[in-house]
């Protein structure tokens, strides 16, 4: 879905992306331009670990627009020291970073052990109090200790991100009530999410946010192929048809709400 064809002068925001992956190494310029062409600007480009984290602050100086999240993902919580923490503190101070993220819990690969997951998930929402910043949560087969965890850090006072939401409705409105927004990528146009888009048909769209989470997750009729930020209009449209109601709506509302959370003025 290409927003440069509507009647619409207000631009999707892909509020998550890993524009470090080596995927793009060879055409990362290319996915960006695409990305413009069809209206979708600015983008998030999320921090998984140091790496990533350094890479999306990057991002933000070579792409005026790409905003940029640090962080450290559960799969590499095991990885989260003193100086680890210390040098995401100094990246979350550079110019364009609006999140604490990618954090959670993954209770599916259990690439860190669970103990230190929880640490790890608990220590950064301290950090992004401390820093006044929302945070991007992942979360999977993991929702009662994520909210266990958000409730005791008391994530609500700076808010965030569900990302990729694929939980049931209870969990959804446990997020809504503590006043988190939930995001939804491609997996609303598969096939198999009937599920997912009866619970995403009753929450507020004002609480909506959109992504691709590129290079994974490619919605139809792409899916298959590498996913790229050009692609969250067909996230868009999907909405819109799910909610009936016009793409229009679905841009302006849910790109308002990217920047009422990240603080920004697109």
């Amino acid at each position: 879905m290409d927003l440069s064809m509507c009647e619409n002068d207000i631009n999707l925001i892909d509020t998550h992306v890993h524009l470090d992956h080596e995927r793009f190494s060879d055409d990362l310029d290319q996915v960006i331009e695409r990305a413009k062409s069809s209206r979708v600007w600015p983008i998030v480009t999320v921090g998984a670990d140091l790496a990533s984290s350094r890479h999306a602050v990057e991002c933000v100086t070579r792409y005026p627009g790409v905003i940029a999240t640090v962080g450290i993902h559960p799969h590499d919580a095991a990885t989260v020291s003193d100086s680890v923490l210390d040098e995401i503190r100094v990246l979350a101070g550079k110019m364009g970073v609006v999140a604490i993220g990618e954090i959670g819990l993954d209770y599916h690969y259990d690439l860190s052990p669970r103990d230190v997951q929880r640490r790890a998930f608990a220590i950064q929402i301290n950090l992004a109090r401390e820093l006044g910043l929302p945070i991007v949560v992942h979360v999977r087969e993991a929702y009662s200790d994520v909210m266990t965890i958000l409730r005791s850090e008391r994530a609500e006072d700076i808010g965030g991100i569900i990302h990729c939401f694929c939980g049931d409705y209870e969990e959804a409105r446990d997020c809504l009530d503590m006043g988190f927004y939930i995001s939804v990528g491609g997996i609303l146009t598969f096939a198999n999410s009937s599920e997912l888009r009866k619970i995403i048909k009753k929450l507020p769209l004002d609480r909506i946010l959109l992504e691709t989470d590129a290079p994974y997750l490619t919605p139809v009729p792409h899916r298959g192929k590498r996913n790229e930020p050009a692609y969250v209009g067909l996230v868009a449209q999907a909405l819109a048809e799910l909610k009936n109601i016009a793409l229009k709506e679905v841009t302006e509302t849910t790109t308002a709400n990217a920047n009422k959370l990240f603080g920004l003025n697109w």
